[in-house]
């Protein structure tokens, strides 16, 4: 029958358009599928590539940083500053004649004139030291500095303290190698120079200063 056939090949048509294009749409959705694929293969490898490169760069500081140690380098030197002037602009009017005493107290002592060590450090003499770890230098072998309301005397720790005479100076405190006063008229002035004169002698000994 005519009608029939017609019909039935209009059928047939559409089923293969139906088909054709399920087929299309698979393959197409089979290259995006291998295009985002393909996609996070290259992004892994960017990804690896800027991994390295940052194991490249830490390699290169490590590097550079690697040929040798910071050599230390004193910063409590003699400076040749003025004494006077320094104790002009530290020391409070109170300060001023108590560090004029102990100007003349560590110069009979040490046997060496008043000289700036650092920004702050009036220093009397010198020693020479090494460390064991084979660091060396020079530092003053007594001297004193203002520090806010206090005045602090600097006379090392080679040997325990004298005991007896700290219990007679009078108002003190004391930290490791140094001896903190308010005022001179607080303490004993005698039981004083007898302390650093023996905190004087301890270091020449112990680092062979004649």
């Amino acid at each position: 029958m005519p009608g029939t056939s017609k019909k039935s090949a209009t059928r047939t048509a559409a089923a293969r358009t139906a088909g054709g294009t399920k087929a299309g749409g698979t393959k197409a959705g089979g290259a995006k599928a291998g295009g985002t694929k393909a996609g996070g293969t290259k992004a892994g490898g960017t990804k690896r590539g800027a991994t390295t490169a940052g194991a490249a760069k830490a390699t290169s500081t490590t590097a550079a940083k690697a040929p040798g140690r910071r050599t230390a380098v004193a910063k409590t030197v003699p400076t040749g500053a003025d004494v006077a002037a320094y104790l002009d602009a530290r020391a409070t009017p109170a300060q001023r004649p108590d560090c004029d005493a102990l100007v003349a107290l560590f110069t009979r002592i040490t046997r060496a004139p008043a000289t700036m060590w650092g920004p702050s450090i009036v220093g009397f003499g010198r020693y020479a030291y090494r460390y064991e770890s084979g660091h060396t230098g020079e530092s003053c072998l007594a001297g004193f500095a203002v520090r806010g309301r206090e005045i602090v005397l600097y006379l090392g720790a080679e040997g325990a303290p004298d005991e007896a005479l700290l219990a007679a100076l009078g108002p003190h405190r004391m930290g490791k190698g140094c001896l903190y006063l308010k005022r001179l008229a607080d303490v004993d002035m005698t039981v004083l120079e007898r302390f650093a004169a023996g905190a004087v002698a301890a270091r020449r000994t112990a680092h062979g200063v004649a």
